[in-house]
């Protein structure tokens, strides 16, 4: 990302507008870094797709965590209804953090036919007046979908009128899913909302004080010095926090968790931190690097913590900010020793199998680093888009230049062919896509669980104890693969998966090549 700041837009960029970015590519980790160098992979495109993401419903992962808030959804009824899917799930996680915690509590504007034509602004402004007087809640989110922003509703302009007369805070997410073909933009789109409605002004006071003597300001200035701002994702699971936690304490270090599961007013703290604390890059870049514009505040911005590579190149980066590298290694090496006696029985049983990754970019990479430690062997990847933050990930794997990434949202189509050529032993995929791998007959580990514990040193050990516990009885799938058919008829298994993937210079041969038959045709 560049040094631009955009805080002052109504909304954010679309990542296609930021990065060298794709999720249309299949071929070879170092042919993907190669096409990437050259800036010749933004234009691939597909002449079929079979389903793909939409940022709306993924900002809404993040939303759905804030504690004491009203989330909006101004779209038809259907957008969003996959809401009521985590809906418990989210009060269980809520509780985990404050006891006292309520489930989510969202709204929609259920939008019609007549509203495309007249407007939605009233309906909008129906719903924010209910939710505050029914629900008083801290802040109430405005969730933008595809409709009012193609009708043009004026929801920023609403909202301003009507701040004045709420006590709620209000925040507008434009999240509209025509609008980009990377997803991971909501989470842009989420961060610039809070950015622009929760997060004070350094220079603005959290309250007045009458006195505060030197030694108070001494105590507090130190406080801050040490307290880091940890950067957390709706998948990750309050045991992933702990352990997380575990880690900076025994550096000396305070964390603060946002923006999931976070409260509205948590916000105004962000910038009483010394350091920002990236979990995933995919998913912190917009925020951190406009904290760093807007307020100084720095940040480590490189790896997730999955494995023991990973969780020691996050505490080193975490570590030479405060000067801490003597204590940051004593730690690293005592945690990897007891890890490399607790992993031993598992590696024994693990050797040599093949497995498959499925999911986001940062994860299946470090993951993948995981599954080598642990002697297993990667015989490919799907990540649901490519970009830069993948490159010092990818440059470290061995076999890159054999290992196949297929970059893709969805199309599931690509990942049934993949695996009927490649047949793994296991697939460690996104919670999402695993039931149609499963149909296929293959054993399936789920690539994150906010139930779970995946990150740091302890995760390490539950990935393997889980994975190794799978292998002991495959039979579950491979009974269900017997009992069923899939979609796809023989003769697409036959093809090259990425067939229908079209590189930019297709599309411009092929544009070419109708404009010569056009103009022949009318000669």
């Amino acid at each position: 990302m560049s040094n631009e700041n955009y805080i002052n837009s109504k909304t954010p960029p679309p990542r296609e507008d930021r990065f060298i970015v794709t999720n249309a590519f299949g071929g070879s980790c170092t042919e993907l870094q190669n096409c990437a160098s050259k800036g010749c992979i933004n234009g691939n495109q597909r002449s079929f797709s079979q389903t793909s993401g939409c940022q709306f419903t993924l900002s809404l992962a993040i939303l759905n965590t804030l504690r004491n808030a009203v989330i909006i959804m101004h779209a038809p009824v259907g957008c969003g209804s996959c809401i009521t899917a985590n809906a418990g799930m989210s009060k269980s996680f809520k509780q985990l953090r404050d006891p006292n915690a309520k489930s989510t509590v969202w709204l929609n504007t259920n939008l019609n036919e007549a509203d495309v034509i007249g407007g939605g602004i009233e309906k909008l402004r129906e719903a924010v007046l209910y939710a505050e007087s029914e629900f008083r809640p801290d802040a109430i989110i405005v969730a933008n979908a595809c409709v009012p922003a193609l009708i043009g509703d004026d929801i920023d302009g609403l909202l301003q009128q009507l701040r004045p007369q709420l006590s709620s805070k209000l925040l507008a997410i434009h999240c509209e899913g025509f609008k980009t073909r990377i997803m991971a933009t909501a989470y842009d789109a989420v961060y610039h909302g809070i950015l622009r409605n929760l997060v004070r002004d350094q220079q603005e006071p959290l309250e007045e004080k009458i006195y505060e003597n030197d030694i108070e300001k001494l105590k507090e200035k130190y406080r801050i010095s040490r307290t880091v701002n940890v950067l957390n994702v709706s998948s990750m699971s309050r045991a992933d926090e702990l352990e997380l936690q575990r880690l900076l304490n025994a550096l000396g270090l305070t964390v603060r968790f946002l923006p999931c599961y976070a409260e509205p007013d948590t916000f105004k703290y962000v910038t009483d931190a010394s350091l920002n604390i990236s979990i995933c890059a995919t998913h912190d870049d917009y925020f951190s690097k406009h904290l760093e514009i807007l307020y100084g505040i720095p940040f480590v911005l490189k790896t997730i913590p999955i494995g023991r590579r990973n969780t020691a190149v996050w505490i080193r980066d975490i570590a030479a900010y405060f000067g801490l590298e003597e204590e940051a290694e004593k730690l690293i090496e005592k945690e990897s020793r007891e890890l490399d006696e607790a992993l031993e029985p598992y590696r024994k049983t693990l050797k040599g199998k093949k497995a498959y990754l499925a999911g986001g970019e940062i994860r299946i990479l470090s993951t993948a680093e995981l599954l080598f430690d642990l002697g297993m062997e990667v015989v490919g990847m799907k990540g649901f888009h490519y970009d830069e933050f993948a490159n010092p990930l990818i440059d470290v794997l061995p076999n890159k230049e054999k290992t196949i990434f297929n970059a893709a949202t969805g199309q599931p189509f690509e990942l049934a062919n993949i695996l009927e050529k490649d047949k793994p032993d296991i697939i460690v995929g996104h919670v999402g896509g695993n039931s149609m791998v499963a149909k296929q007959g293959f054993p399936v580990f789920p690539l994150f669980g906010p139930v779970y514990n995946y990150l740091g040193y302890s995760g390490a050990f539950e990935i393997a104890r889980r994975i190794n516990r799978i292998f002991k009885n495959t039979m579950f799938n491979k009974n269900i693969s017997e009992n069923l058919k899939l979609p796809y008829r023989k003769e697409w298994y036959e093809k090259d998966p990425f067939y229908y993937i079209k590189t930019e210079e297709d599309q411009k041969r092929e544009d070419e090549e109708k404009e010569l038959a056009d103009a022949n045709k009318h000669s």
